[in-house]
């Protein structure tokens, strides 16, 4: 069996996972809870959660090793390497995200720490300072307090010449939500912040922007990459927080 180029059998989706499947979507079907008329193609989408809610390595780990075990569902460049688009969502590592918040200088405030995962245009840094401001504005309209921008790391040796010649800046922006807004409250109004740096961003007519996320509950990492290479061109998703 094929696994595609860099994976071994025991990585991806072995004959038990086979079987398990079957059995598990044959329970669906007798329990009319799943229609095997209605399957169609379609990009591969995986779940992996805790039951009881509380954050942990494992359950990264095993999204990413879900993600990695759909790589047939994602088309492959003549380059081998640039792929038709990939990514993990994640809750927000609280641990991480206060020690990158340190970094910068700044004293934690009380609350969870919001991100912004955003994808600026690499090649035109007016385009880029002009939509890190509509990002600032809008955040502090709202009654944010910015902490700062982090630029993400990466690592472009694993992707395609294709997909590091359209790579975007990718850039996070943490913020502590106004005192008081907490929990649907907080996100809905990261929501409608979000939404408003949208539509200035269109109305400014700048190119290549794209806020992948803006939470305090969960992060997207994303990119034309394979599948197989998200947590080697994204180094954050192998720290243990």
């Amino acid at each position: 069996m094929y696994l595609g180029p860099g994976l071994r059998r025991d990585e991806v989706w072995g004959d038990e996972d086979t079987q398990r499947y079957l059995a598990n979507r044959a329970k669906l079907i007798d329990g009319h809870a799943y229609e095997a008329d209605s399957e169609r193609d379609a990009c591969g989408v995986g779940l992996v959660c805790a039951l009881d809610g509380q954050p942990r390595r494992e359950v990264v780990e095993l999204a990413i090793r879900a993600l990695k075990s759909v790589w047939h569902r994602g088309a492959i460049d003549a380059d081998g390497k640039t792929g038709d688009g990939a990514g993990v969502l994640v809750s927000v590592p609280q641990d991480f995200f206060a020690d990158q918040v340190k970094r910068t200088g700044h004293k934690l405030r009380p609350g969870p720490i919001a991100v912004g995962q955003v994808f600026l245009p690499r090649n035109d840094l007016n385009a880029q300072e002009a939509a890190r401001t509509i990002v600032e504005a809008e955040a502090l309209r709202f009654g944010f307090y910015i902490y700062g921008w982090r630029q993400v790391p990466v690592d472009t040796r694993v992707i395609g010449e294709k997909a590091n010649a359209t790579r975007p800046e990718i850039e996070q922006i943490m913020l502590a939500g106004p005192a008081g807004l907490e929990g649907e409250a907080l996100e809905r109004a990261l929501f409608l912040c979000r939404k408003r740096i949208e539509k200035r961003v269109l109305a400014a007519g700048i190119q290549h922007f794209y806020l992948c996320s803006l939470s305090a509950r969960s992060l997207i990492y994303k990119g034309m990459f394979l599948a197989e290479h998200i947590d080697a061109f994204y180094p954050d998703l192998t720290d243990e927080r």
